[in-house]
C-alpha cells in the first residue's frame, strides 16, 4: 500500500472513530462495544467541536494524491471527502435545536426506540446500561437547555410538535416500570437480577422521570407561548433555515439538485403515476378514477386491517414469499433471519408505519423489522406488503447482510448513505411486483400508492422547507395524491416538519437507480444479468449517488469491453 493509501486508512479510522465517540448512542445501535455507558452530548459546545473536527479531517484528506489510490481506495477517499463536508454543513445549521415533535425524530422517541435495542450479554455490559440509563437524566436537561438556548435566538420549535411531545411524555411518565421500555433489557447469567432492576428502576425514578418533568414543563411554560404557528412550520421560517435546508438536501441526496428542481420533479412523477394507478385500480377495484382509488384504499372498511396480529402475519408471510424468490434475481446470499416486531405503544402513537433496525457488529442483535400496529383498524391493509420488501428482502435486510461481510473501512461498512440506502428500499418496491411476490392486486396497487406516497413527500418537505407551506396545504396535498389514512397523513407530514430533508432521499435515489439499469439494459443488450447489476450497486456498500453511478458506468464498460480490464 502507498504512503497516500495508508494515510486514508489512518483518516477514515479517525473519522469513525470520532463518530464513534460524538454520538455512543448510535455507536452502540451499530454494536460497536466502545461507549456503551455514555449518553450523547446534544449541546450546541459538542457539535461546534465535531464540526471542527469534520474540518481538520478534511484539510488531511485534501493532502492525499487520489492519483497514487486504486480501487476501492479511490472509492473510499471519494465517499469520505463527501460525508465529511456534507456531515459538517449539516452540524454547523444547528436545525435539530429546533425540532420538538413525537414523530420518529422526536427526542423521546429516539431514545426509546435505540437505548434499549442492546444487548446486555455479560456483567460488564449489564453495567455499563445501569451507568448510561442514569446518565440520560443529563441527556434530557442538555436538550432542554438547547432549545433554550434556540430560542433566545428566535429559533423555536412549533406549536403543534411540542403539543404532541407533550402528550408523548405524559403518556410515558404516567407509565409505571413495567410498561418502561428502558426497563425491559434482561442482563444474561452472572448478573443479579433483582439487584440490577432495583438499580434500573431508581435510575428511572430519580434520574429520567425527573429530567422528562423539567423537559415537559420547559415545553410547556417556556417554548410554547413562542412557538411557531401550523402556518409557519417549515425551516424557511426559522433564522439560518433557508440555508441549512440547502445544506440538509444536500447531504440527505447526495446531489446538487436545488430544492425548486426536487419539488418539480415530485410533481411530474405524481403525473406520470397517476396512468398507473388508474390501470391498477380499474383491475383491483373496478375503477380508473383516480381520487377514487384513493379515497378507497383509505376509507374502504373491507380494505382496511382487523388487529395487529393480521398485521405482523401478513407482513412475515410476504417477506417469506421473498427469501424463497431471491435466487432468480440476486447472486447467492445467504440471508440470516429478521425479526418481525411491534412498535412499542409509546413509539407507535405519532409514529411511521414501519421501520428497519440494521443488524449489530458484534452480532448480538439480528435485523429487525419494527411494525406500527397502533389503532389497526384505521391502517389500509395493502401498505403491509410493500413494507415487508422495503424494510426486509429484498430491501434493508438484504442491504445489511451484503455490507456485514464487505472487506471496506468501517464507516463505509456501517454509515448508510440515505439516498442510496433508502433508494435501494422504494427501488425493491418495485422489483418486487417484477419478482411476482404481490399477493393481489390490491397489493400491487399499494405498491403503487406507496411510490406515489413517495413523489408526494418531494412536493410536500421542499414545499414546507422552501416554499413556506402550511401544515393544513402539506397535509391537504397528501391526503389529494397518496391513500394514506388520515392516521398516517398527520404522522408523516409531522414527520417532514421534524426531520427536515430526510423524506426526499427515498424517491431521489430510485429514479438514479432506475436511470442506471435503464442504462445498463441499452447499453448491453442481452448480456444484461440482473443478478449481476444488483450485485453492482450493493458491492461498495451504501455510496453517495453520483459515485454509485460511476461504478454502474464502471462495470458497463467493463462488459462491453472485457479486454480493457
Amino acid at each position: 500500500m502507498s504512503q497516500d493509501g495508508r494515510e486514508l486508512d489512518r483518516i477514515a479510522d479517525s473519522y469513525f472513530t470520532g463518530y464513534l465517540a460524538h454520538d455512543p448512542i448510535s455507536a452502540s445501535m451499530l454494536g460497536m462495544s466502545d461507549h456503551l455507558d455514555e449518553v450523547t452530548d446534544p449541546s450546541r459546545a459538542e457539535s461546534e467541536r465535531y464540526a471542527g473536527t469534520l474540518r481538520e479531517l478534511a484539510d488531511r484528506l485534501a493532502g492525499v494524491d487520489r492519483t497514487a489510490l486504486t480501487g476501492t481506495d479511490l472509492i473510499t477517499c471519494a465517499v469520505l471527502g463527501q460525508r465529511l463536508t456534507d456531515e459538517r454543513a449539516v452540524a454547523l445549521t444547528g436545525l435539530d435545536e429546533v425540532s420538538v415533535s413525537a414523530s420518529v425524530a422526536g427526542t423521546l422517541s429516539m431514545i426509546l426506540s435505540t437505548v434499549p435495542r442492546v444487548a446486555l450479554s455479560d456483567p460488564d455490559r449489564a453495567e455499563a446500561y445501569l451507568r448510561r440509563l442514569s446518565g440520560l437524566g443529563g441527556y434530557f436537561d442538555a436538550v432542554r437547555d438547547r432549545h433554550l438556548a434556540a430560542a433566545k435566538d428566535g429559533r423555536y420549535p412549533t406549536a403543534t410538535g411540542i403539543r404532541q411531545a407533550i402528550r408523548q411524555l405524559d403518556d410515558y411518565l404516567a407509565g409505571g416500570p413495567a410498561d418502561d421500555p428502558l426497563l425491559r433489557p434482561v442482563p444474561a447469567g452472572g448478573v443479579d437480577l433483582d439487584r440490577w432492576r432495583a438499580r434500573a428502576d431508581r435510575a428511572r425514578a430519580e434520574e429520567i422521570r425527573p429530567a422528562l418533568q423539567r423537559l415537559r414543563s420547559t415545553l410547556a411554560e417556556e417554548l410554547l407561548p413562542g412557538a411557531r404557528d401550523d402556518d409557519h412550520v417549515g425551516l424557511c421560517h426559522v433564522p439560518g433555515g433557508v440555508d441549512g435546508y440547502a445544506a440538509l438536501a444536500r447531504s440527505f441526496t447526495t446531489t446538487g439538485m436545488p430544492a425548486e428542481a426536487i419539488h418539480t420533479a415530485g410533481l411530474d412523477l405524481l403525473d406520470t403515476l397517476r396512468d398507473e394507478v388508474a390501470a391498477a385500480g380499474a383491475r383491483a377495484l373496478g375503477t380508473a378514477d383516480v381520487a377514487d382509488t384513493f379515497r378507497r384504499l383509505r376509507d374502504d372498511p373491507a380494505l382496511r386491517c382487523d388487529s395487529a396480529e393480521q398485521i405482523t402475519k401478513r407482513v412475515a408471510a410476504a417477506y417469506g414469499r421473498a427469501v424463497t424468490a431471491l435466487p432468480d434475481w440476486f447472486r447467492g446470499y445467504p440471508v440470516p433471519p429478521c425479526t418481525i416486531n411491534e412498535m412499542d405503544p409509546i413509539q407507535a402513537r405519532g409514529g411511521i408505519a414501519a421501520y428497519y433496525l440494521w443488524p449489530s457488529a458484534d452480532g448480538q442483535r439480528p435485523g429487525s423489522l419494527w411494525v406500527n400496529t397502533d389503532r389497526p383498524r384505521e391502517r389500509a391493509l395493502a401498505v403491509y406488503e410493500v413494507l415487508a420488501f422495503h424494510e426486509g428482502v429484498p430491501g434493508h435486510h438484504l442491504q445489511g447482510v451484503v455490507s456485514a461481510d464487505l472487506a471496506l473501512p468501517d464507516f463505509r461498512r456501517y454509515r448508510k448513505s440515505a439516498a442510496h440506502s433508502e433508494g435501494w428500499g422504494l427501488y425493491v418496491e418495485h422489483l418486487a411486483d417484477e419478482m411476482g411476490l404481490y399477493g393481489t392486486d390490491v397489493d400491487r396497487l399499494g405498491m403503487l400508492a406507496s411510490a406515489a406516497w413517495r413523489a408526494s413527500r418531494l412536493v410536500v418537505d421542499t414545499g414546507l422547507h422552501h416554499h413556506g407551506w402550511s401544515r393544513g396545504r402539506a397535509v391537504e396535498f397528501m391526503r389529494d395524491n397518496t391513500a394514506l389514512p388520515l392516521i398516517e397523513i398527520d404522522n408523516e407530514v409531522d414527520r417532514y416538519i421534524a426531520a427536515p430533508g430526510q423524506a426526499l432521499s427515498y424517491m431521489i435515489g430510485r429514479v438514479r437507480i432506475d436511470e442506471l439499469r435503464d442504462r445498463a439494459r441499452r447499453r448491453l443488450g442481452a448480456a444484461f444479468d440482473i443478478r449481476d447489476f444488483h450485485h453492482c450497486l450493493l458491492a461498495e456498500g451504501s455510496v453517495p449517488l453520483d459515485i454509485m453511478s460511476d461504478l454502474v458506468d464502471d462495470w458497463i464498460e467493463a462488459a462491453v469491453h472485457p479486454d480493457r480490464r
